[in-house]
C-alpha cells in the first residue's frame, strides 16, 4: 500500500535523485511523484519491484489451481491423452 506521506514533485526527484534512490533501496517502499499536484509515476527499487512480480506469479498459479481444482469437483476433468487430441484438431497438428 502506498504511504500517502510519500508523494513529492517530480521536481524535487530531479533536484535530488540520489537521496530518493537511496531512499528508495533503503526502506523498500514505492514513492509516487506528482506533476502539476496530480500522482503522475511511481517508483520502486529493483529488489521489491521483483519480489512484487514474483508474488503476482505466485498468486496467479494458486488461483488457476483453485480453477482446476473446481473444475475437477464439478466433473469438468478430461483425460490428458483426449485433451490433447482436441488440441491437435483443433490447431491442424498432425501427428
Amino acid at each position: 500500500m502506498l504511504d500517502l506521506r510519500e508523494i513529492y514533485p517530480l521536481s524535487d526527484f530531479q533536484r535530488n535523485a540520489r537521496q530518493f534512490i537511496e531512499q528508495l533501496q533503503e526502506n523498500q517502499k514505492p514513492i509516487v511523484l506528482t506533476v502539476n499536484g496530480k500522482a503522475s509515476v511511481v517508483l520502486q527499487d529493483a529488489a521489491s519491484y521483483q519480489k512484487l512480480l514474483d508474488d503476482l506469479e505466485l498468486a496467479k498459479s494458486a488461483a488457476t489451481i483453485r480453477q482446476s481444482i473446481a473444475e475437477v469437483a464439478a466433473g469438468q476433468e478430461q483425460d490428458a491423452i483426449e485433451a490433447l487430441e482436441a488440441l491437435r484438431a483443433k490447431h491442424d497438428i498432425p501427428r
